[in-house]
């Protein structure tokens, strides 16, 4: 941080889009109106969240990820946002290339990345949970909770669904059982298209229909393949921002994908502060 403005990156994983704020002093204070601010499409940068990159606290070692949704809110782990903050690592010279564990609100994460080309990013266990449901448009939609390190509710459509599921308004909130996502809960639409390949749009909470979410995806494949019986341990999943993997072991799941790193800057102080 300077008198001039605050540094800033701007990069994406599958377009689902972060504002990474280098703190390696861990003196930024940011609070939930500069988030707001910041994500604003129209009258900030404009992007899904925000990502403030701080020194673990002791006795934890490496980077801890401090990430926020565009409502200013905090979230226990964001899984494209991950791949993005392990790129920025390493592209700043802060990590080696290769494999590196880092904190987040969720717990600790493990990387593995080179010079370029996609991130694996280790999310530990997804865990299938309960049946519950999702209403939307006046529809009510079976679901099964998912945990991911954050909650996740996983609707799986019908085989040939693909129109239904490009219909579905997003554009509002889907309603969901608050006894069951206290903290609220990021809602998948799922379309299966071959034993291990399958399809999703989402709603992710604090932040709207993003084009793409990290977690969601995993909770999505878990859900899928618990539903369907399936042996398999890797499944493709086509989001409207691109294509991930997700694989499955005895180690939890894994997720691999693009992350790339698009801009960087200073914000400007006064904006800055205007938000405070």
């Amino acid at each position: 941080m300077t008198t001039a403005g605050v540094p800033f990156l701007k990069g994406h994983g599958t377009e689902n889009d972060f504002i990474l704020l280098p703190d390696l002093d861990d003196a930024l204070t940011v609070s939930q109106a500069q988030v707001r601010a910041l994500c604003d499409r129209r009258a900030g940068l404009g992007a899904d969240g925000v990502i403030r990159v701080v020194p673990a606290a002791p006795p934890q070692t490496g980077f801890f990820m401090d990430y926020r949704n565009a409502d200013g809110s905090h979230a226990e782990m964001c899984g494209n946002g991950a791949r993005v903050f392990a790129r920025y690592l390493v592209k700043a010279g802060l990590q080696q290339p290769g494999r590196f564990d880092f904190v987040t609100m969720g717990g600790v994460r493990t990387a593995e990345l080179g010079i370029g080309g996609d991130v694996s990013v280790g999310l530990g266990m997804a865990t299938v949970g309960a049946e519950s449901k999702a209403e939307l448009s006046g529809r009510t939609f079976k679901g099964t909770a998912v945990g991911v390190g954050n909650p996740h509710l996983v609707c799986l459509l019908g085989p040939g669904s693909a129109v239904e599921l490009a219909d579905l308004d997003l554009s509002v909130p889907p309603g969901f059982d608050h006894t069951v996502f206290r903290a609220g809960v990021n809602v998948e639409f799922v379309l299966p298209l071959s034993p291990d390949h399958i399809r999703m749009r989402v709603y992710e909470r604090g932040v709207g229909e993003t084009r793409s979410c990290g977690t969601g995806t995993v909770a999505a494949a878990a859900a899928f393949l618990a539903a369907t019986g399936s042996a398999g341990s890797r499944v493709t999943v086509d989001v409207p921002g691109g294509s991930v993997v997700v694989t499955f072991s005895t180690d939890g799941a894994t997720l691999t994908g693009p992350a790339v790193l698009v801009a960087s800057g200073t914000i400007d102080r006064d904006y800055w502060d205007l938000h405070r």
